[in-house]
């Protein structure tokens, strides 16, 4: 059942992930998530400021398909819901609780995390190929999820000294659909890096650190290591 619904949301993401670059790219600017320290639990009926961030989190993952991103947490986002928490292990009842919204946080993010990740993959690798793209936003999901580095998107990518084009200005660019693109196949699963941590330019990389790390492959003008 749990590999037959993963196959259905995986058929709705390809349907989706198109409604979901028209909207940013039209759009333009982020969708603020809630203030809140915690999210709100959440279920049908519920109106706030919460209910726009659950839903876009859950469209990224293929699991919210509407076009509408809104403040009602209606029929639509019940059904996301408790598809989700199938497909993670947690008590299917459509209720967005704290253990609901922790899974979701892990593996998912907001408007203006998903913002973040497309400005660091245009910026690093808009001239390598579509799969260097998604490698290089793999490269950052795989350090949120390791130990070694920062517990947030934006900390991991704007740590010092980790990535050049946050350093010398070009992360400030404006992303184009390729790059969200890219970023929502990375949140998807998709890692061609095969786990990697680091990516460096074999032609321009001098550090004998990053050469000593253990290579898991190469893609375009990257080389990938963990």
């Amino acid at each position: 059942m749990r590999g037959a619904l993963i196959l259905i949301n995986n058929q709705i993401y390809k349907y989706s992930i198109t409604i979901i670059l028209a909207f940013i790219m039209t759009v333009g600017l982020p969708l603020q998530a809630a203030q809140a320290a915690e999210p709100a639990t959440l279920g049908y009926g519920n109106y706030g400021a919460d209910v726009p961030d659950l839903q876009f989190r859950l469209k990224t993952l293929g699991y919210f398909d509407n076009t509408a991103i809104t403040t009602f947490y209606g029929k639509m986002t019940e059904e996301a819901v408790r598809n989700f928490q199938a497909d993670y292990g947690l008590q299917p009842d459509g209720v967005a609780g704290k253990k609901t919204w922790t899974e979701l946080k892990k593996v998912s993010v907001n408007q203006e995390e998903l913002d973040l990740l497309a400005r660091i993959i245009y910026a690093e690798a808009r001239g390598e190929s579509y799969k260097g793209q998604v490698a290089v936003a793999a490269v950052v999901l795989n350090r949120l999820a390791s130990d070694q580095f920062p517990k947030t998107l934006k900390g991991v990518i704007e740590q010092s000294g980790a990535f050049t084009a946050v350093d010398d200005g070009q992360y400030y660019m404006k992303p184009n659909a390729t790059a969200y693109k890219a970023a929502l196949e990375a949140l998807e699963g998709n890692d061609p890096t095969q786990g990697a941590l680091y990516y460096f330019n074999p032609k321009t990389a001098t550090s004998q650190w990053i050469w000593s790390r253990k290579q898991t492959v190469q893609i375009g003008n990257h080389i990938f290591a963990v």
